[in-house]
């Protein structure tokens, strides 16, 4: 299997997670809120902040969704890798409020080291050989 076909396989299944969850976040926020981790969740209007983060969600997956989609590989590994932010931030935000260390580590822990190995590896696989020859023109016709 080719190391362009893992990347791919590693991104996919990272967009089909960011879309799932970002979509149960706008469809269904109160079912998928208390896996996110906090130990509790904003009442009355303050539940709109749980859609929020669900288009959060679906506008991050498709922009990588864009990026895989169009072959744009190396802007995609260095989306990946700046988009790890995100769950990196999450997971702070989870164990500063005294949430879920389960939570925090092992779902968005997780998915921000998924995304930095998955953009390490995308930038590994476009990157240019260092010793290889510029392409020469070629002969003239005589």
């Amino acid at each position: 299997m080719s190391r362009k076909t893992v990347n791919t396989a590693l991104t996919t299944a990272g967009i089909l997670f960011i879309f799932w969850f970002g979509l149960t976040f706008v469809l269904a926020p109160e079912t998928i809120a208390p896996t996110f981790g906090l130990p509790s969740w904003p009442s009355g209007d303050g539940g709109g902040f749980l859609v929020l983060k669900g288009i959060r969600d679906v506008g991050n997956g498709l922009i990588l969704s864009v990026l895989l989609l169009t072959g744009q590989r190396r802007a995609l590994a260095w989306v990946l890798l700046a988009g790890s932010v995100i769950p990196f931030g999450d997971m702070a935000t989870v164990l500063a409020h005294h949430g879920s260390a389960g939570a925090a580590f092992g779902v968005h822990g997780l998915t921000a080291v998924g995304m930095v190995v998955t953009g390490l590896l995308t930038l590994r696989e476009t990157r240019q050989p260092s010793g290889a020859p510029a392409s020469a023109p070629a002969p003239a016709a005589a």
